[in-house]
């Protein structure tokens, strides 16, 4: 069985990013494809990885209103890929009119619906001055991933931080996928609420995606090995 740890490819092209793929031996391994990916490839570079046998988290993160994101989600799902996702502040209508989307268009298997809460990038000064929300961060995320709970959604992308809190809240099958993972020794670049593989885990994620650390490693390979060592071996790691 795969690790569940999706790499993201925040490549500006398809060849950068299979290139990347074969120079570094990493056939087969879970991918997560982005805004700046697809929009310039469409959806080639998903027929090009699924040709691969690349496992796909394909990340757009949606946010219209409802009949736009399930008209949007029912072209998606005949990609085919593993996981999809929208934002979770679109709403509870939203994500269900996504969740039918999928169910409409799926043709071999429905991608697990993942709804983004707060991204990793933001801290608690930002969502106090720019979206004025009184609530803690934490608070905050915890409540959209009980209103994507209920609308449907498979779980949610979250911080590692809120990963306990959100099984406690949602159940042991709603699944956390948690961005911002870090080596020890790496920069944090413009991520706030990150971790290592190891504690991550140990907060009950149970998807990694890791980016940077991996991609801008002097051993890609080996980067990405570590990381899957740490998961696997969480009890040793700090």
């Amino acid at each position: 069985m795969q690790a569940p740890i999706y790499l993201a490819l925040d490549f500006p092209t398809g060849e950068e990013a299979l290139h990347f793929l074969r120079q570094h031996e990493l056939a087969e391994v879970p991918v997560k494809v982005g805004m700046e990916l697809f929009y310039r490839e469409g959806p080639s570079i998903i027929h090009r990885l699924k040709e691969n046998n690349h496992p796909i988290f394909l990340d757009l993160k949606l946010h219209d209103i409802p009949n736009t994101v399930k008209s949007a989600m029912r072209n998606l799902a005949g990609l085919d890929v593993d996981v999809l996702n929208v934002h979770a502040l679109g709403g509870a209508k939203m994500i269900e009119s996504a969740k039918e989307g999928l169910l409409l268009g799926a043709k071999n298997k429905i991608p697990k619906l993942i709804a983004v809460t707060m991204l990793t990038s933001m801290d608690e000064e930002t969502v106090e001055r720019d979206l004025k929300q009184p609530m803690e961060l934490v608070a905050y995320a915890l409540h959209l991933a009980e209103l994507s709970s209920t609308a449907g959604a498979d779980g949610v992308v979250c911080s590692p931080h809120e990963a306990a809190s959100i099984k406690a809240a949602c159940g042991p099958d709603f699944l956390t996928v948690t961005p911002g993972i870090r080596l020890a020794g790496t920069a944090k670049n413009d991520q706030h609420r990150i971790a290592t593989p190891a504690s991550a885990r140990k907060m009950q994620a149970d998807y990694l995606v890791v980016g940077r650390s991996v991609t801008a490693a002097a051993d890609p390979k080996q980067a990405y090995k570590q990381v899957i060592e740490e998961w696997n071996d969480y009890d040793n790691y700090n």
